[in-house]
């Protein structure tokens, strides 16, 4: 996707002036200055774009893992929605800077962040379960077992 320097509308690479631009040129997930055409979006975006989460399907369960480096369990709130949706939120905070000093570079992320997953039917969200270990968080949703499927068997007709 072609972003448009000066265009209103994110998802239309063709509304506005004609001057496509790269749309990664100076871009960095930890920039505090708003993106052009973006006004809208808070500058802590970076915090949720940058809050990864593997789902992985076991057997068993579904496995989430996030990255959370420098988080406490304290920080980090899991909620489940009307048994359907599991949403992980917290925030991080900006640390402060001695008056006398000033930062040359900022690239580590501060700001709230939130990731929701719908869950599957076979899970069962009453037994959820959630770690904290060495800044990654892991929730597993145990899964319900699946009814066996019918066997269909051949029935012969007599006469």
């Amino acid at each position: 996707m072609a972003l448009i320097r000066g265009s209103n509308s994110l998802f239309d690479p063709f509304f506005g002036s004609s001057s496509i631009v790269d749309p990664f040129e100076g871009f960095s997930l930890f920039d505090r200055q708003p993106f052009v055409g973006f006004a809208n979006f808070p500058q802590d975006i970076s915090s949720v774009a940058n809050t990864r989460v593997d789902w992985v399907e076991t057997p068993e369960a579904h496995v989430f893992k996030a990255d959370l480096p420098g988080l406490k369990k304290e920080e980090v709130k899991i909620h489940v929605q009307d048994d359907q949706f599991l949403s992980i939120s917290g925030e991080r905070n900006k640390e402060q800077v001695d008056e006398k000093d000033s930062y040359r570079r900022v690239e580590r992320s501060y700001g709230k962040f939130h990731r929701q997953f719908r869950l599957p039917e076979n899970s069962k969200v009453q037994e959820i379960a959630a770690k904290m270990e060495n800044g990654v968080l892991t929730v597993t949703v145990p899964k319900a077992e699946v009814a066996k499927k019918a066997q269909v068997r051949n029935v012969e007709i007599t006469s």
